[in-house]
């Protein structure tokens, strides 16, 4: 599976996680890439395929989706 297979509510579904659970769970479900996105941090708009945008703050998913 990649990570176009697991997208759609898998990709909204990481909120509320540890951040250790939630990249455990990516792999797990076959996503290519994980990108943990700090508070304030910059960030590139470019959609990616496949990858996983995880918004973070101390330690807990607070947002995901796919690009």
């Amino acid at each position: 599976m990649t990570g176009s297979d697991a997208a759609g509510e898998d990709a909204e579904g990481y909120a509320g996680l540890r951040i250790e659970r939630a990249r455990e769970l990516a792999r797990r479900h076959g996503w290519a890439s994980v990108r943990v996105l700090e508070p304030g941090q910059l960030i590139t708009l470019e959609y990616r395929q496949g990858r996983l945008n995880l918004a973070v703050r101390d330690g807990v998913v607070e947002r995901s989706w796919e690009g």
